[in-house]
């Protein structure tokens, strides 16, 4: 038993030394295994940013760039960029890549669905991009977008799968609702839809969820459960935009991002940890902390916090609110956090209840994010989540069922 012991350290510790630390391989990393086979002898259009990248932290582009039996012509760019230099909301323009000297054409810019010139002499475009798995996060209908593109101009579709850092199981929110599609919520979908971005594609092709379906490649990864979220995969994590700077920040934008849309607390943006808290320079935090903990939330505690925001939401004041730490994630329900932080202002002081004090202005942009106007409604009558709870779960079971006919792992 000593020997077998010893052996088992030693293998560990020469897979470690090795770097096989990572468990799963990303549809990149099966596609250079495959030794780019789906891609050989086509003109290749890449649509990725600094998210695309192998086991090694070497870019996609770079990848493909160099590989002697890939052509690839043209670089596409979403929110951010191809190189992830432009900051949120900012238009992207079309420009050359300087280090490959490709061009990138812009699709969050003039238009942000690629046109007949932008594909012109392309067989084949491909999406490597790290998606966060909620709808409002705008790569999803960038992709989705462009598979319509795709279609339209006989092109082929190839989507390098990587993991929904969320895991696969999750499923929150209800469906988008007509007179509530836009960017931020493109497509028939939960908020948290429980799928990898391979999946999704399958998904919104085989529903005709797009204008038009196009010829459909998903390169899968190995070794992915739906179970695993991203801290369990081995893999290393580059910022999907300058707000989500780790793969936690992927877990909290679904907790604070729906009301964040207010512009009513400072959700951290604009300070160190994004997403993860809620905070103004009227809130009590040690009341707060004290009442939001009452309502023993599973998974969850909340922390008093102090800061002063850098930037954004009250850039320059001294805030209080509270920090939130999922201890367990397995049994906390994410999208359900802000609203119960709304319920408790509201009891807390009722003067400042959301619905009272809010922007109107920005109440456009809270139901295009939630897929509806009746949880702005429903919640603004008594401020209590309870009020919301079955009408933005009303849709999860049906979606699970009709989603389960396009899992891949």
């Amino acid at each position: 038993m000593n020997k077998l012991k010893i052996v088992l350290v030693l293998i560990l510790t020469l897979a470690i030394s090795k770097g096989y630390s990572q468990k799963i391989m990303t549809g990149l990393e099966v596609l250079k295994a495959s030794n780019f086979k789906v891609l050989e002898g086509k003109r290749v259009g890449l649509i990725t940013n600094p998210t695309g990248f192998d086991n090694n932290i070497k870019s996609t582009i770079d990848i493909l760039h160099e590989a002697p039996n890939v052509n690839l012509v043209a670089l596409y760019g979403p929110e951010h960029g191809v190189r992830g230099d432009v900051h949120a909301g900012d238009h992207v323009e079309t420009t050359n890549d300087p280090k490959t000297g490709l061009p990138v054409y812009s699709l969050y810019g003039s238009t942000r669905k690629a046109t007949p010139e932008m594909l012109k002499g392309i067989d084949v475009l491909v999406y490597d991009i790290q998606d966060i798995g909620s709808r409002s996060f705008t790569y999803i209908s960038t992709m989705g977008l462009a598979m319509e593109a795709a279609a339209e101009n006989n092109i082929e579709f190839v989507v390098l799968d990587r993991p929904n850092p969320l895991g696969g199981e999750r499923i929150e929110g209800n469906l988008v609702e007509e007179g509530f599609y836009s960017f931020v919520s493109q497509f028939r979908i939960p908020y948290i839809y429980g799928l990898t971005c391979g999946e999704l594609a399958k998904l919104l092709n085989g529903e005709k969820m797009l204008k038009a379906q196009c010829k459909l490649t998903v390169v899968p990864m190995k070794g992915w459960k739906r179970c695993m979220t991203f801290d369990q995969t081995g893999l290393q994590w580059v910022p999907s935009s300058p707000h989500i700077p780790q793969a936690a920040s992927s877990m909290y934008y679904p907790v604070s991002g729906i009301l964040g849309e207010l512009g009513y607390l400072s959700i951290g943006v604009g300070y160190t940890i994004p997403f993860q808290m809620f905070a103004a320079d009227w809130i009590d935090a040690e009341a707060l902390a004290e009442r939001l903990n009452s309502y023993n939330f599973p998974g969850v505690k909340f922390r008093p916090i102090y800061y002063k925001p850098f930037y954004s939401v009250g850039a320059g004041k001294d805030f209080k609110g509270v920090q939130i730490h999922i201890l367990d994630y397995s049994k906390c329900a994410l999208t359900d956090i802000q609203f119960y932080v709304m319920q408790a202002l509201a009891e807390l002081w009722p003067d400042k209840a959301v619905f009272k004090n809010a922007d109107q202005k920005r109440y456009n942009m809270f139901d295009k994010v939630c897929g509806s106007d009746q949880i702005r409604k429903k919640f603004s009558e008594r401020h209590r989540f309870e009020d919301i709870r079955d009408y933005w779960y009303k849709d999860v079971e049906s979606f699970r069922k009709l989603s389960k006919r396009y899992y891949i792992y």
